[in-house]
C-alpha cells in the first residue's frame, strides 16, 4: 500500500466494521438483559399472584369452617336487624353526647 489515500480508506473501513460489530454485541447484550429482566418480573408477578390467591383461599376456607362448626358470630342465629339498628343509634347518641362534653370542656 503505497498510496496513503487508499490506506486511509481501508483503515476507516476496518474501524467502521469493528465499531459495527461491537455495537451489535452491545445491543444484543442489552436486549438479552431486558428479556431476562422481563421474564424474571413476570415470574415474580405470577408467584405473587399465586401467594395472594392461596392466602385468600385459606382465609375463605377458615371462614367456611367457622360457619359450619358454629364458631364465631357468622354462623350463629339470625340477627334481629331492627334491634341492631336501635343499638347502633343508641351508641351514636352516646358518642355525640360525649363529643359535646369534650368540645364544651375544651372551649373554656
Amino acid at each position: 500500500m503505497s498510496n496513503p489515500l487508499v490506506q486511509a480508506f481501508f483503515v476507516g473501513r476496518a474501524a467502521a466494521e469493528i465499531l459495527t460489530e461491537r455495537l451489535e454485541f452491545a445491543i444484543t447484550d442489552a436486549l438479552s438483559e431486558l428479556g431476562k429482566w422481563d421474564a424474571e418480573t413476570k415470574e415474580q408477578l405470577r408467584q405473587f399472584t399465586e401467594e395472594v390467591m392461596e392466602r385468600a383461599n385459606k382465609a375463605a376456607e377458615a371462614v367456611d369452617a367457622a360457619q359450619t362448626t358454629g364458631y364465631g358470630e357468622t354462623g350463629s342465629a339470625p340477627v334481629d336487624q331492627q334491634a341492631m339498628i336501635d343499638e347502633l343509634r343508641a351508641e351514636i347518641a352516646t358518642l355525640r353526647t360525649e363529643l359535646q362534653r369534650f368540645k364544651s370542656g375544651n372551649s373554656l
